[in-house]
């Protein structure tokens, strides 16, 4: 509890998520252990970033932000909205499904807010929709990215529990479809309640026109997903595959990217890697101390027999834990704090880790968009110019449809494990 107070305290102090990290471990170390040296909290910091895997999320990151700069995001929006926007609600509905297909190219929930939300906020606006709806809907759909490969939340959660990426990768594909339908169906609701008109219907000469150029930026996900279980590549592998189809498709065939522009690039890539990968440490350190103090015994080890006989209620527990925790501070911290509380009970009860992996995705996925300290919230704050309370203000009935996901999943874990149950 003390420690819990100390981490606390100095968020709403403001300070660095790294700094309450990296304070809570070494008050355990000197209040508890005197006679450890802290230099082997350091060994655990430093080790924390040595699995290759680890390599794939700068990867992730660099190809997400030339594609940012260049122009796939527009023209996989472009091919959704030739087919779904003459639909009721089609402009929504092609915000979320133009969300889900970015996010399978970059990875990132923050980039796909900047890409999506900058063309079409207006758009949807002119449409007739409120801005509370809109940006809620924008920053919502946008961790679909999170749970649609490649996703950096489960490259962590792999290195944090030894869980195969891969198969992460795939099982997150189910849930981040079954969410775009709720979203979908949702915006469609929401069209026909406030009597706005369906947009024209593209012909279809403007449709194969929208499908050519969108056919290359399609690649990525056939790439990542394809060259992984075909045993072409690993995640790793993968992920420097991504960066350079996404140079040659940006700078040689798009030409949306010149030489100048790559330093920025990298420069932009450099620091959000830097941001991940101190927290990363600072979380493996913090992990090794607690697991060394026997923390998760502590609170769990009386409920693990009751637990490990009642799988959906452990499932239940993981999911409330991660979804609170991932409202105050950043999934990745979230996970690598909890994955070894956590370790014993799914152990005793024998769940599959692909399966709590890919609900603990999930519940990072709604605490990116969930107040108080929602990422892409912060992100909307910075690209739209709007204050915090506005940007919050539509997102309860999408926060609903991420529990309603949640609960489905845990209900029916074949939503994940079906797809790879069929790659392997």
């Amino acid at each position: 509890m003390w420690i819990l107070l100390v981490m606390v305290g100095l968020l709403l102090l403001g300070v660095p998520m790294m700094v309450p990290l990296s304070v809570g471990t070494f008050f355990l170390l000197f209040s508890d252990f005197p006679f450890l040296k802290p230099e082997l909290v350091i060994q655990q910091m430093i080790g924390g970033l040595q699995p290759v895997v680890l390599t794939a999320v700068p990867m992730f990151i660099l190809a997400a932000d030339i594609m940012l700069k260049g122009s796939t995001a527009q023209r996989l929006l472009d091919v959704v909205e030739r087919f779904v926007g003459h639909w009721r609600g089609g402009l929504p509905v092609t915000t979320a499904l133009g969300c889900t297909l970015f996010g399978a190219v970059s990875g990132s929930t923050q980039a796909t807010v900047v890409a999506m939300g900058r063309p079409l906020r207006p758009r949807l606006l002119e449409a007739g929709y409120s801005d509370k709806f809109t940006i809620a809907l924008i920053i919502n759909a946008s961790d679909i990215a999170l749970l649609i490969p490649p996703s950096i939340g489960m490259i962590i959660y792999g290195v944090a529990t030894g869980t195969s990426v891969g198969d992460l990768f795939i099982a997150g594909i189910g849930p981040g479809l079954m969410i775009l339908v709720l979203f979908s169906l949702y915006c469609m609701w929401k069209s026909w309640k406030l009597g706005i008109a369906p947009q024209p219907k593209a012909d279809w000469p403007a449709r194969l026109k929208a499908l050519k150029r969108a056919s290359l930026p399609a690649g990525f996900p056939v790439i990542i997903i394809g060259g992984i279980y075909s045993g072409m590549f690993s995640p790793t592998e993968a992920a420097t595959v991504s960066v350079i189809y996404a140079l040659i498709l940006e700078m040689l065939i798009y030409r949306g990217v010149t030489l100048k522009d790559l330093p920025g690039v990298a420069f932009s890539t450099g620091l959000i890697t830097a941001v991940v990968f101190i927290l990363v440490a600072a979380g493996a350190g913090f992990s090794w101390m607690i697991s060394f103090a026997k923390i998760p015994d502590a609170i769990l080890g009386g409920y693990i027999p009751y637990l490990s006989e009642h799988a959906l209620a452990l499932l239940a527990v993981i999911a409330v834990a991660y979804f609170v925790g991932c409202m105050f501070v950043d999934p990745i911290v979230v996970i690598l704090i909890l994955a070894p509380v956590f370790a014993p009970a799914v152990d005793a009860a024998g769940l599959d880790p692909v399966l709590v992996g890919t609900l603990v995705t999930l519940q990072a996925a709604i605490g990116s968009a969930t107040p108080p300290f929602g990422c892409d919230i912060f992100t909307a704050v910075a690209v739209f110019r709007k204050p915090y309370m506005e940007v919050i203000r539509g997102t309860p009935p999408f926060i609903a449809l991420l529990l309603l996901a949640t609960v489905l999943l845990m209900l029916f874990p074949q939503i994940a494990l079906f797809l790879p149950s069929l790659a392997n």
